[in-house]
C-alpha cells in the first residue's frame, strides 16, 4: 500500500518531468521554426503550427503582426533571397508556474544567400532573440518573437517588392 509520502514523490516526479517536457517540446518549437524557414521557403502552410494568430515578431527592419502580417514577412525574404541557412541555439527556456506559457532566450545566426548560382555572396547576421510561447489545443505556439541584431557581415540587399 503506498504511503502518503511515496504518493507525494511520485506527484513530484509528475511535475519535474512535465517541467523537462514542456521544455523539450518549446526548444523544439524553436528548432521547427528555423528549419521551415529554410525548408519551406516555397509556401506559407507551416505557420499555423509554429505561430499564434495573433502573432507579433519584431526585427531591426520592421514589425510583422498576425498570420497575414508573417505571411507577407516570408514573402519578402523570398523576393530578397534564393536560399537561407538559420541556426537557433543555446536556448534557455523559462516556465510560468501555470505551465501553459514560456519564455525562450536564444542565440539566432542566418546566411543569406540572394542568387543560388552564386552561394560564395552572402549576407549574414548573428544575434539573440527572445520569444514568448503558449500552450494550446495544438501545442505550444509562438506568439512573441523578438531579435535583437548583434552583427552582420556582407551587402544587405536593398527590399525588392514582388510584382
Amino acid at each position: 500500500m503506498p504511503t502518503p509520502q511515496d504518493e507525494s514523490g511520485l506527484e513530484n516526479l509528475h511535475r519535474q518531468l512535465r517541467l523537462l517536457n514542456d521544455r523539450l517540446e518549446v526548444t523544439q518549437l524553436c528548432d521547427r521554426y528555423v528549419l521551415h524557414l529554410d525548408k519551406d521557403r516555397a509556401h506559407d502552410s507551416w505557420l499555423d503550427s509554429i505561430f499564434t494568430d495573433d502573432v507579433h515578431l519584431t526585427f531591426p527592419f520592421g514589425e510583422f503582426k498576425g498570420i497575414d502580417g508573417l505571411a507577407a514577412f516570408q514573402q519578402m525574404a523570398r523576393t530578397n533571397f534564393a536560399r537561407t541557412h538559420h541556426i537557433s541555439a543555446n536556448h534557455t527556456v523559462d516556465l510560468d508556474p501555470d505551465g501553459n506559457h514560456a519564455r525562450v532566450r536564444a542565440h539566432l545566426m542566418a546566411v543569406h544567400v540572394a542568387q543560388a548560382d552564386e552561394p560564395a555572396g552572402h549576407f549574414d547576421i548573428g544575434g539573440h532573440y527572445e520569444a514568448e510561447a503558449r500552450r494550446t489545443p495544438h501545442g505550444w505556439r509562438i506568439h512573441r518573437f523578438v531579435f535583437d541584431l548583434v552583427w552582420q557581415s556582407g551587402q544587405a540587399p536593398l527590399a525588392k517588392t514582388a510584382h
